[in-house]
């Protein structure tokens, strides 16, 4: 199985913004199975989705 990146973030945001989160909220919204993980490497949080056979 893979993964698409749908967009990044960079974890230092503000002090109870939640960026990535919100953004991952949006897209399960529009029906994408949107999902929020950490990137220790690159101190990133980055929102993705399953990636098909489609790309």
């Amino acid at each position: 199985m893979s993964t698409k990146v749908l967009k990044r973030f960079p974890a230092g945001a503000p002090r109870g913004s939640w960026p990535a989160e919100e953004y991952a909220a949006r897209r399960r919204d529009e029906g994408e199975a949107a999902a929020v993980v950490m990137d220790l490497e690159s101190d990133a949080f980055l929102v993705v989705i399953r990636a098909g056979d489609e790309d």
